[in-house]
């Protein structure tokens, strides 16, 4: 509507009125439409191993589950790490960054698996993104 009264600042008259709503309407519908297109970007990155694409496919689908709770990510990194520890079997980490406009989130997560480590790290992200929703709600 204020796009409508700025119209009508400028000068448009009642002829011209009904197609400047058309107009901010469908600029409104476009605006809507490309704000749902946009993709994030997401970097996913192994340290001192090659993951398969098991692993990887595991990965971008959980992290598809972000986009249900905000929109305006822009970009995640995904670490996987092996951790050198004195153990028979190495610690599994899962690191997760994720960058909304104006906000930097960070999850590590350690485990006997690289799936567990991912699972727990992204619970955790989902948790600070939904608080950080509910903050900027309130």
């Amino acid at each position: 509507m204020v796009v409508i009264n700025y119209f009508a600042k400028l000068g448009a008259d009642k002829r011209t009125k009904p197609y400047v709503k058309q107009t901010v309407l469908v600029l409104y519908l476009l605006f809507h439409q490309l704000k749902k297109t946009m993709t994030m970007n997401v970097n996913i990155q192994t340290v001192h191993f090659d993951a398969d694409k098991k692993l990887l496919d595991f990965i971008n689908q959980k992290i598809q589950k972000l986009t249900m709770f905000s929109d305006r990510i822009v970009k995640v990194n995904v670490f996987l790490k092996l951790d050198n520890v004195m153990h028979a079997i190495k610690d599994k980490v899962a690191e997760i960054r994720v960058q909304i406009p104006r906000h930097s989130f960070f999850v590590k997560s350690t485990s006997k698996s690289f799936e567990q480590s991912f699972d727990d790290a992204i619970d955790s992200m989902l948790s600070q993104i939904k608080k950080n929703k509910e903050k900027k709600a309130a």
